[in-house]
C-alpha cells in the first residue's frame, strides 16, 4: 500500500512539475508572440513610394531614375485630388483671396505708371479698378448667396473691357469667375464650418502624401514625407474620410457621437460641395497614388533614426547597449569574484562577515531607480557630465551584488576533495584557488553573469541619468568615446513611450525597439551559454 501510495505521489509530482514548465512556457510564448509580431512590422511591410523616397533624402539610396519615374507616376495620380481641392479652397479661404485681390490692384497701378499713362486718364482707371476692387471684396465677405452672384456677374462681364486686357486686373476680374464656379454647392453662412473641416482634410492629406503644392518644405523629416508605409496609410484615409459627429438619431434625444463620412449626402459636413468627388477618388486609387509594395527592411538594425524616431532605424541604440553592457560587466566580473572568493575561502563566521552578506543581499533588492540617483550623485559628480563611462559604472554596481552572490555559490559547491588534493600535492591556497577550484567553479560563474548580462541590457531607471540619451552622436571610436553619453534600447524604448502622440503615430517602431532589444539580451545569453557548455565539456574531459 504504502509504495502504490509513493508511486503514485512520484507520478503527481512529475505530472505537476511537467504542467508547472508547461505553464511557464506557455507564459513565456504569451508574452512574447505579441511583441514579436507587432516588432517584425519595422522590418517586413508594405513600403509606399514616399518610404523609397525617404530612404534616397535622408539614406541616399535606390535608383534615383526609378524614383523619379514612380514619383512622376503617383503626382499624375494624385494631381485630381489637388485640383479638386485647390477649387474648393478658393470658395472658402477668403481672407488670402482679399489679400490676392488687393496685390492685384497694386501691380495694375505699376503697369499704369510703367506706361506712363496721362496723369487724368491714371486717376480715371485706377478708380474704375478701385471699384472692381472693392466689388470684390464685398462679394468675398457676404454670405448671402442671392447677393453675391450679382456682384460676381457684374465683375465677370468686365473681363473683355479694352483698359484691362492684358493687365493684373484682368486676373483679378478671372478670380471673380473663380470664385463663383467655387460657391456653387456651397453654404456660404457655413464658412467656418468649412473652413475647420477643410483644414482637417487638409492634414490627413499631409500625412498620406507630404506637404500640399505650393507649401514650403518643412524642417522636420516627419513633416517631409506623407505615409510611408500601408498601415498608416490605410489609417490616415480612413482619418480623412471619416469624422466623428454628434448627431441626432430621435428628436428630444441626447446627442450620439457617431462616424460619419464627410461626404454623405445626409450628415456629411461637405454634402453637396464640390470637394465631395475627392474622398471617393482617395478611397480608390489610393495604391495608385502611394504605390506600395512589400519591404524587407533589414537596414532597420543598422540605421540612424530621426527626432523622435518617427524614420531609421536603431542602428545607434543596439551599439549604446551594446557598449554599456559589456563594460558593466567589465567593471563588475573581476571585484564580484575576488569578493565571492574573499568571502568563501578566507573569511571566517564572524559578525563582520553577516553583516557584509546581508549588506550584499539587502544592495540585491535595491531599486534601480536608487542606484541611478547614486550614479548622478556620484559618478556624474567626478566625471563632470553624464557618459557612457558613468553610465556603465552605475549598473556594474546595480549587478555586482548578484555577481557575487552567484559567484559565491559557483565556488562553495566545488567539492573539498578538490582543494585537498591539490593542496597535498604542494600547492598553496591561493595557487589551488586559481588553478583548480576556480576553473571548476566557472560555468556557475558564468550563469551569474549571464544573468547580470540579461538585467544590465534591460535597464532603464540606473541610466536615465547617468548617460543615456534619446537622441545624440554615434560614440566617436577616434576620440574619448567613453566619455561622451550614448543611446541604449532601453532607454530609447522609455522615450518612444512617454511620448505618447509619437507612439500612437508609429507603434510599429517601439515594438519594433522592444524585440530589438530581446534578440539582443537573448543573443548575449545565447553566446554565454554556449561559453559554458564549452567549459562545462572541458572540465569533464569531453
Amino acid at each position: 500500500m504504502r509504495t502504490k501510495l509513493r508511486e503514485w505521489t512520484n507520478h503527481s509530482f512529475t505530472t505537476l512539475s511537467s504542467m508547472t514548465i508547461l505553464l511557464m512556457a506557455a507564459a513565456l510564448l504569451l508574452f512574447l508572440l505579441p511583441m514579436f509580431s507587432k516588432g517584425l512590422t519595422a522590418v517586413f511591410f508594405g513600403g509606399t513610394v514616399e518610404f523609397r523616397k525617404m530612404q534616397a533624402e535622408l539614406f541616399k539610396r535606390g535608383n534615383p531614375e526609378t524614383l523619379q519615374r514612380e514619383m512622376d507616376s503617383t503626382q499624375q495620380a494624385r494631381a485630381e485630388i489637388f485640383a479638386l481641392l485647390e477649387r474648393f479652397s478658393r470658395g472658402i479661404d477668403t481672407a488670402q483671396l482679399e489679400s490676392d485681390a488687393k496685390t492685384l490692384f497694386r501691380q495694375y497701378g505699376d503697369e499704369l505708371r510703367f506706361r506712363n499713362v496721362p496723369t487724368e486718364k491714371f486717376i480715371e482707371l485706377r478708380q474704375e479698378a478701385r471699384r472692381v476692387r472693392d466689388r470684390l471684396i464685398e462679394a468675398y465677405e457676404n454670405t448671402d448667396k442671392d447677393e453675391v452672384l450679382p456682384i460676381l456677374e457684374e465683375i465677370t462681364n468686365l473681363g473683355s473691357s479694352p483698359q484691362f486686357v492684358g493687365t493684373s486686373m484682368e486676373t483679378l476680374i478671372a478670380m471673380a469667375g473663380d470664385y463663383r464656379a467655387a460657391i456653387r454647392g456651397v453654404d456660404l453662412t457655413r464658412r467656418p464650418e468649412y473652413a475647420a473641416a477643410l483644414e482637417a482634410v487638409k492634414e490627413q492629406l499631409r500625412w498620406l502624401f507630404g506637404p500640399l503644392p505650393g507649401e514650403s518644405i518643412p524642417a522636420l523629416a516627419m513633416y517631409r514625407f506623407g505615409a510611408t508605409r500601408r498601415d498608416m496609410m490605410e489609417k490616415h484615409i480612413r482619418y480623412l474620410i471619416w469624422q466623428e459627429r454628434w448627431i441626432e438619431q430621435e428628436p428630444g434625444k441626447p446627442l450620439v457621437k457617431t462616424l460619419v463620412r464627410r461626404d454623405d449626402p445626409e450628415t456629411g459636413v461637405f454634402a453637396g460641395t464640390e470637394l465631395v468627388p475627392l474622398f471617393a477618388l482617395v478611397e480608390e486609387n489610393a495604391d495608385a497614388m502611394l504605390n506600395p509594395r512589400f519591404t524587407f527592411y533589414w537596414q532597420y538594425f543598422i540605421d540612424d533614426s530621426t527626432p523622435g524616431h518617427y524614420f531609421g532605424g536603431v542602428g545607434p541604440e543596439i551599439l549604446g547597449t551594446l557598449l554599456l553592457t559589456l563594460l558593466a560587466i567589465l567593471f563588475a566580473v573581476p571585484p564580484g569574484i575576488i569578493s565571492a572568493a574573499y568571502l568563501v575561502e578566507y573569511a571566517g563566521d564572524n559578525v563582520v562577515i553577516k553583516v557584509i552578506r546581508t549588506c550584499i543581499n539587502t544592495l540585491a533588492g535595491v531599486p534601480s531607480i536608487v542606484y541611478g540617483l547614486f550614479g548622478l550623485a556620484f559618478f556624474v559628480t567626478v566625471v563632470g557630465h553624464p557618459s557612457i563611462l558613468t553610465a556603465s559604472m552605475t549598473l556594474a554596481l546595480l549587478i555586482l551584488p548578484v555577481v557575487i552572490r552567484a559567484s559565491e555559490e559557483a565556488i562553495r559547491s566545488v567539492p573539498q576533495t578538490y582543494r585537498e588534493a591539490s593542496l597535498a600535492l604542494g600547492s598553496g591556497k591561493f595557487r589551488t584557488f586559481t588553478s583548480v577550484t576556480l576553473p571548476a567553479a566557472g560555468p556557475g560563474i558564468l550563469t551569474g553573469i549571464i544573468l547580470s548580462l540579461s538585467r544590465a541590457a534591460g535597464e532603464t531607471a540606473p541610466i536615465l541619468f547617468a548617460g543615456a540619451v534619446a537622441l545624440g552622436p554615434i560614440p566617436d571610436f577616434t576620440g574619448k568615446w567613453w566619455l561622451q553619453p550614448s543611446r541604449a534600447l532601453s532607454y530609447g524604448c522609455y522615450d518612444i513611450t512617454v511620448g505618447d502622440k509619437l507612439a500612437m503615430m508609429v507603434p510599429h517602431n517601439q515594438f519594433g525597439m522592444v524585440m530589438t532589444l530581446i534578440l539582443l539580451v537573448l543573443t548575449l545569453n545565447i553566446t554565454a551559454i554556449v561559453i559554458r557548455s564549452h567549459m562545462s565539456r572541458k572540465l569533464r574531459g569531453s
